[in-house]
């Protein structure tokens, strides 16, 4: 049976501002094994980088705070240590790669120093042994001339340098787990591949549980074994890959993959927009956050949040649609058919 190295548990996650309390989480769960990879995919404001600050207690305060909800790290409550063991958790446990490595990356540091930074506060290792390891981690995600590379600053390194450079950081301490926001954003396709191809081989060489956000359900494909669908701070879908993308549940689910171009389609199938504008996290109504841009409503909808129903194996949506209605509404979309038109 998989090692079990993180449960999140009904996380709420809000942020106290002047014009009201924005709820950016809203009671999500998931858990996470070693040696897998849970995505987490949304638009942006779905709340999946605030998941991930959450768990890593990285939520500035104030504004923001974790309301309601625990994470449990192999066992320990992270909720309830204080800031100085949070810190040492933090880089040695569960790291982070961040989703814009220019601004993540002190501009007036060399590469080299903000690495050596973590190893010694986490390995406890003298400066030389700290700088050596430096440059073997910089070699090891795929920089060249990785000795000379060390002592350069953020501003010389590309940015597929400097994403690479980010996920060296990430994993100087050896974590159990690894979170990865956005690491492909704005990159070009071909480096996108080259740093998906180091996470991977990273996850295999450490054994670490990866959690992935990202807006790319190509790259959640290829890299998940688990999916979560996030919506309005919300979890509206879980489940396996092969579940998640051909046994899909829940009418954002099939947005998200609708807006998808397909090459098994016929030409003239045209991609669907998912219609309106993400909900006011200020004035979110008591039900579904998806509720006012779902085609297929109905009065509850709106009134109250679904619970749990669970569709097959480690398979479970949060809608008020009934499970059959669900099934011939989505087969009735051109994404779905089975047949090329």
């Amino acid at each position: 049976m998989a090692e079990r190295l993180l449960e999140v548990s009904d996380l709420s996650t809000h942020f106290f501002t002047y014009a009201g309390v924005v709820k950016a989480v809203n009671g999500v769960s998931f858990s996470l094994d070693r040696d897998k990879t849970i995505g987490i995919v949304g638009e942006s404001g779905s709340g999946k980088t605030v998941t991930a600050l959450s768990v890593m207690r990285l939520v500035p305060d104030p504004p923001g705070k974790v309301v309601a909800g625990s994470i449990h790290l192999k066992g320990r409550d992270l909720l309830a240590i204080s800031e100085d063991e949070m810190r040492a958790v933090r880089g040695n446990d569960i790291a982070m790669i961040f989703q814009d490595p220019m601004t993540s990356l002190n501009p007036v540091f060399k590469v080299g120093d903000q690495i050596v930074e973590a190893i010694r506060l986490h390995q406890g290792k003298d400066k030389r042994e700290a700088w050596a390891q430096a440059a073997e981690l910089l070699a090891k995600v795929g920089i060249p001339d990785a000795k000379k590379r060390v002592n350069q600053y953020p501003h010389e390194f590309s940015g597929g340098m400097r994403q690479r450079a980010m996920i060296a950081m990430a994993i100087s301490c050896n974590p159990d787990i690894l979170i990865a926001d956005e690491p492909t954003t704005a990159l070009d396709v071909t480096i996108q591949a080259q740093i998906i191809e180091v996470v991977r081989e990273m996850q295999a060489q450490y054994h670490s549980g990866v959690i992935l956000i990202t807006h790319d359900l190509g790259v959640v494909a290829e890299m998940s074994d688990k999916i979560m669908v996030m919506y309005g701070g919300r979890t509206v879908e879980y489940g396996s890959v092969d579940e998640t993308f051909y046994n899909p549940h829940h009418p954002y689910t099939w947005g998200l993959l609708g807006s998808l171009p397909r090459l098994d389609l016929a030409e003239k199938t045209r991609l669907t927009p998912i219609k309106g504008n993400p909900p006011d996290l200020i004035a979110l109504a008591p039900g579904c956050p998806f509720s006012g841009r779902c085609g297929y409503e109905r009065p509850e909808c709106r009134e109250n949040w679904p619970e749990l129903e669970i569709v097959g194996p480690e398979h479970g949506v949060h809608c008020w649609i009934p499970g059959e209605e669900r099934l011939a509404t989505r087969a009735a979309l051109p994404r779905f058919k089975e047949q090329v038109a």
